[in-house]
């Protein structure tokens, strides 16, 4: 299994407007370094969380099925929050890609369950490497109020403690409010 980002964030969860206010900064002098703690504190929240906060498209490549895919079998897939499937393909030997009827799956808005039932069996992949190809979104949603205010809070709250802290050495753990903040919404991680 190979993930690739197919399709980034549109937005951040939170605005420059946002974290300047909740920085308490006026000037525009720092504005490309806020607005690159906002995205270097959303992708770090998303690590520790183990989910997607905005809306993003993925695409996870398999050489073959895994053993357990068959007719009314599941596959999981380890991105949440999920939306839903855009695509599977199937490549044959030729490398034509073949794309799955959806009528052959199910694939449930899911907050945490991130599964693909299969009503049929799938054909199996005439190409050896990546010979399978499943598109999919994730994210809780496309706009900013789609988060959850507790991960809002914890990325201005990541974002006002590295610009405090900038260049000091020392602790790579979280802050201790920031993990807080994340930790109801932390995955464990099962697969």
């Amino acid at each position: 299994m190979r993930p690739m980002l197919i399709g980034a964030p549109a937005i951040e969860p939170v605005s420059l407007a946002d974290a300047k206010s909740w920085l308490r900064e006026d000037g525009s002098q720092e504005d490309e370094l806020i607005q690159a703690l906002i995205v270097a504190a959303r992708m770090t929240l998303e690590a520790y969380t183990r989910r997607f906060f905005v809306t993003q498209s993925w695409r996870l490549a398999f050489d073959c099925w895994p053993t357990s895919v068959g007719s009314n079998a599941t596959l999981c897939i380890p991105f949440a929050p999920f939306q839903s499937v855009t695509a599977i393909r199937v490549f044959d030997a030729n490398d034509a890609a073949q794309t799955l009827n959806a009528a052959t799956y199910r694939a449930p808005h899911s907050s945490d369950g991130r599964r693909i039932n299969f009503i049929s069996t799938p054909p199996a992949p005439g190409r050896a490497i990546d010979g399978i190809e499943i598109d999919f979104i994730v994210g809780y949603g496309s706009v900013a109020s789609d988060l959850p205010q507790p991960l809002r809070q914890a990325i201005l709250t990541l974002v006002a403690h590295w610009r405090e802290h900038r260049g000091d050495g020392g602790d790579d753990a979280l802050p201790k409010a920031v993990a807080q903040l994340a930790a109801p919404f932390r995955r464990e991680r099962l697969l």
